[in-house]
C-alpha cells in the first residue's frame, strides 16, 4: 500500500457525564466530515444519557423515578431497569443498583451509555475506533491492527500492569483508585471490603463487562470461578496484597 494511504490517528476528549471520555480514530482521513459527524454523534449521545441519567442532577428522569415522580418510565429508561433486573440476577445480586442511599444503575448506565455512542461509530466502514469512557474501553479494528489498551497498576496509576493489545470487544475496570471507596455491596448495604483493589473484566460486550467488574470487585477472589463459567469474559483481579490473578 502506497505510505501516503496509510491510516492515520485522530483523537477527541470530552469531559461528560461527570468524566474524561476520549474517541480514537485510525482512517486515510480522520479528519474528513463522515469522521467528524460519527464522533460529533457519539458524543451527542453521551450527552442526552446524561441529561436522563444523571443522578446528581435533580431534574433527571433517573432522580425523578429515584423520588418516585415517574408514572410512566421513558423507553430507555424502561430498558435500563430490565437491564438491571438481568445484571442482579446474572451477578446473583453482587450487582444491584437498589441501594441504601437510593436507586443508583450509574454501574450499568456507563457501559449501556458508551456502546450507544459506539454505535455512530461503527458507521464508519473500514475505520479502526476506540472509545474510553474514564478507563472502561469499547473499541474495533478491522484492519486488523491492534489497539493496545494498559490497564493500570491500582497501587501507582503511573505504571501499566499489563498491555491487552485488541481488534474488538470491550474491557472495564472496576476498583478504588480513581475515585475511592465508591462501590457498594448490595449485600451488606455497605462499602465493599477491600478485598481487591480492582478487578478487569474483557469481553464482548462493554455493559456486561462493566457489571461483571463491579460484580468483580464486591466478590473479592471468589470472583474468579465465577467470572470462568462466564462464556465469552476474562477477568484480571489484583488482590489487596497487590498479587495477580487471571482467568
Amino acid at each position: 500500500m502506497d505510505t501516503l494511504l496509510q491510516p492515520r490517528q485522530r483523537s477527541w476528549v470530552e469531559q461528560v457525564m461527570g468524566m474524561p471520555i476520549s474517541i480514537s480514530i485510525r482512517a486515510e482521513d480522520p479528519s474528513s466530515t463522515r469522521v467528524e459527524r460519527a464522533v460529533s454523534a457519539a458524543y451527542a449521545v453521551l450527552r442526552a444519557v446524561d441529561e436522563r441519567f444523571s443522578t446528581w442532577k435533580p431534574g433527571s428522569e433517573v432522580s425523578r423515578y429515584a423520588r418516585g415522580e415517574v408514572a410512566a418510565p421513558s423507553a430507555e429508561l424502561a430498558e435500563v431497569l430490565a437491564l438491571c433486573a438481568e445484571a442482579q440476577a446474572r451477578t446473583g445480586g453482587s450487582f444491584d443498583p437498589h441501594l441504601p442511599t437510593g436507586f443508583d444503575p450509574s454501574g450499568l448506565v456507563k457501559g449501556w451509555a458508551a456502546e450507544r455512542a459506539a454505535d455512530e461509530l461503527r458507521a464508519l466502514d473500514g475505520a479502526d475506533w476506540l472509545l474510553n469512557a474514564g478507563g472502561d474501553v469499547v473499541l474495533a479494528a478491522p484492519s486488523g491492527q491492534p489497539w493496545n489498551v494498559g490497564i493500570e497498576d491500582p497501587a501507582d496509576r503511573r505504571r501499566v500492569l499489563r498491555v491487552l493489545p485488541r481488534t474488538g470487544g470491550a474491557l472495564a475496570t472496576s476498583g478504588a483508585a480513581a475515585r475511592g471507596a465508591h462501590i457498594v455491596d448490595p449485600r451488606t448495604g455497605s462499602a465493599a471490603a477491600p478485598l481487591l483493589r480492582s478487578a478487569t473484566v474483557c469481553g464482548p460486550s462493554l455493559l456486561w463487562a462493566d457489571v461483571y467488574a463491579t460484580a468483580a470487585y464486591v466478590l473479592g477472589r471468589d470472583a474468579l470461578g465465577w467470572i470462568a463459567r462466564l462464556t465469552g469474559y476474562s477477568a484480571l483481579l489484583v488482590d489487596a496484597d497487590g498479587a495477580l490473578f487471571s482467568v
